[in-house]
């Protein structure tokens, strides 16, 4: 095992097929735009390594009709850091912003500090002496540094500006021809749905290009977006090999062997094709030193995925530790529903305190559509003394008559203890959900049913409140069982809740769901 990495071949030697785990591109690639932006930086004074050249003639490569193979999926980079991914794509921007006139560009990152810090690199990238001549000549030199008006402009009326996302930076453009995401794995479809559309008036020949360029998520990073994007591409090709054609987007991977050595500056090179001529040890070193969290240093440094792309947020093993199919709750009877973003399906779900204190969740009933949810609810609270029915208000299940809330299209008082969906109390029922299963010595049963099994399977996080909340592993799954029965558990275990009404049938108390 080495720790020296003196044998590691120099970058610029290197194809990408040699230093990439993983490379994706469109069929029918004919011709690429890239040996004129080669051509133009060097006129610039810029040249590339071997592997950058393998990147840039696949990012700007062109099918048969003239326009960019990447045009619809865009190109993907998973590569962790200190590679030079912003001077590789920051420069194949500034070339392509010179060779045709008037292109909108527009770059941005999730957080303001790092577009900021992007913007600063850029400028010093553009006021090199041979690429300062093509700057606009107005009294900014080109170059405006204002908050909210971070731009850099070329006397050929092409422009690129800079943005956080995290502020709402996209929303209103229109005929933008290159989009840039930076920290893509910190995408949110919100995000997305401001910015592409402005992509789809592009008036260049080779229509638009969208760039995603992140490190592997983290469990709590709303990753989602960037996740689907890397399975597509793999999807395409046997995972043994390198390179791989198919689909619409180009995929491109840097990462060291799943099993790696954190120490093991083999696998550092493996991981950056940077490394050692252009990215020095000491710059991994301080990464290695100051990333105390061993599975930071994996993805930041190393570009190491998860096994799954996001993990589970509850294994296997720990969910099967507290499943008991006896289990049953005899207090504090807590119903909660949750609808599928698409309103094909909803869950109900019941919560309770056992005999033996311990607290007891389970799926009541799950269907597609929506209409059936009142009728059902309705039927279980004249049945039972109900604790709480927790409802969530963005379920659109919600009806407010002089200041109370009631169960839309029934005359049942609900708890609409989720007001603020986007808020805290998701993240304190979710916090609550995965210590009951995750403590030394949990004290959360389920009596095992498959559809709440397989719900937490597909279950991953997102970022929410300075916690976490359910987020859907893709958009296909139905987490609804595991949401509907985190606020049911929530509800239970709440002391401040106004008790919906009920009619009394009967004297029976105990659960008859």
């Amino acid at each position: 095992m080495s720790k020296t990495g003196s044998s590691t071949p120099k970058p610029s030697d290197r194809k990408l097929s040699e230093v990439a785990r993983h490379v994706v591109y469109p069929k029918g690639i004919v011709t690429s735009v890239w040996p004129r932006v080669v051509a133009q930086c060097a006129a610039m004074g810029v040249s590339f390594d071997q592997w950058q050249h393998g990147v840039g003639t696949l990012a700007l490569g062109k099918l048969k009709n003239g326009k960019y193979a990447a045009t619809v999926g865009g190109v993907v980079l998973s590569i962790p850091r200190q590679v030079g991914k912003t001077f590789l794509v920051g420069m194949m921007i500034i070339a392509l912003c010179v060779l045709f006139p008037n292109m909108t560009v527009l770059w941005t990152a999730h957080r303001t500090r790092t577009s900021t810090m992007t913007f600063k690199t850029m400028q010093g990238m553009v006021q090199r002496k041979k690429i300062r001549v093509h700057l606009a000549p107005d009294r900014n030199d080109g170059i405006r540094k204002g908050n909210g008006e971070q731009e850099i402009r070329f006397k050929n009326g092409s422009v690129i500006m800079f943005g956080a996302r995290e502020n709402g930076f996209g929303r209103g453009f229109d005929s933008v021809d290159v989009e840039v995401f930076d920290e893509a794995q910190i995408l949110t479809e919100k995000a997305l749905d401001d910015m592409v559309p402005a992509a789809n008036a592009s008036k260049q020949k080779t229509a638009a290009l969208l760039f995603f360029m992140g490190t592997p998520p983290r469990p709590v990073d709303n990753g989602e977006e960037f996740t689907n994007r890397r399975a597509k591409a793999l999807a395409v090709k046997p995972l043994d090999e390198v390179v791989g054609v198919g689909g619409k987007a180009v995929y491109v991977e840097f990462s060291a062997d799943d099993g790696a050595d954190p120490d093991d500056h083999e696998q550092w090179a493996k991981a950056n094709p940077s490394f050692p001529s252009r990215t020095p040890v000491e710059s991994m070193e301080r990464m290695r030193e100051q990333l105390t969290d061993e599975d930071s240093f994996r993805r930041e440094a190393l570009g190491i995925w998860d096994a799954a792309g996001t993990p589970e947020v509850i294994d296997a093993a720990s969910w099967a530790r507290v499943s008991d199919p006896a289990s049953m709750a005899v207090e504090r009877l807590t119903l909660a529903i949750d609808v599928e973003p698409g309103r094909s399906v909803a869950s109900v779900s019941l919560a309770g305190k056992r005999a033996d204190g311990l607290w007891h969740v389970e799926l009541d009933e799950q269907k597609r559509g929506i209409d059936w949810v009142g009728p059902w609810v309705k039927s279980r609270a004249e049945r039972n003394r109900l604790h709480a029915v927790v409802v969530d208000e963005m379920s659109g299940l919600v009806e407010t008559k002089n200041g109370k809330h009631y169960l839309a299209g029934t005359d049942r008082k609900v708890l609409v203890t989720l007001a603020a969906a986007e808020g805290r109390d998701m993240a304190i029922a979710c916090g609550w959900f995965f210590d009951g299963v995750m403590e030394a010595t949990p004290k959360l049963r389920h009596t095992d049913q498959p559809q709440l099994n397989v719900a937490l399977s597909v279950a991953r996080k997102r970022p929410l409140a300075g916690a976490w909340a359910w987020n859907r592993k893709d958009p296909e799954a139905d987490i609804t069982p595991v949401v509907s029965s985190t606020l049911a558990l929530w509800g239970a275990m709440k002391d401040d809740v106004v008790r919906p009404s009920r009619r009394v049938v009967s004297d029976r108390t105990a659960v008859v769901l």
